[in-house]
């Protein structure tokens, strides 16, 4: 296991997925180690091997939603300094309650800004960009 920062991206989307690892390459650059996942399954068993520093993590998933897999990392594998942002199409209120209550640390709402997900992440994990 070396120094570097890892970032783990959990959604059942392609488009989503490669939009985001695009999005991320900047900071990969800087030796931030990305993995990802289509589904909350393969994400946990990924965030359980790897640790990550920060989690994508999509709400609706098949197999295992945000929603459990968020909880499965924080609450069950006592994981908190994993920070988590929950992305979704649904921007209401339950849903953001729902998430900070299995342990999200943010909630953002599809479609995303990529400028806004750069500086947070940078900001997250402490990287100057």
């Amino acid at each position: 296991m070396g120094n570097n920062k890892t970032i783990l991206i959990v959604d059942d989307e392609p488009y989503i997925r490669s939009l985001l690892e695009e999005t991320l390459e900047e900071i990969g650059d800087k030796g931030v180690d990305i993995f990802i996942a289509e589904n909350g399954e393969k994400g946990l068993a990924l965030a359980l091997a790897h640790k990550p520093d920060l989690i994508f993590l999509d709400v609706m998933m098949p197999k295992m939603n945000g929603y459990e897999m968020c909880e499965a990392v924080k609450k069950k594998n006592k994981m908190e300094s994993t920070h988590i942002i929950m992305l979704t199409a649904k921007g209401q209120e339950i849903d953001r309650k729902k998430g900070i209550d299995v342990g999200a640390n943010e909630y953002l709402t599809k479609p995303f800004d990529p400028d806004e997900i750069v500086a947070k992440t940078a900001k997250i994990l402490g990287i100057e960009i």
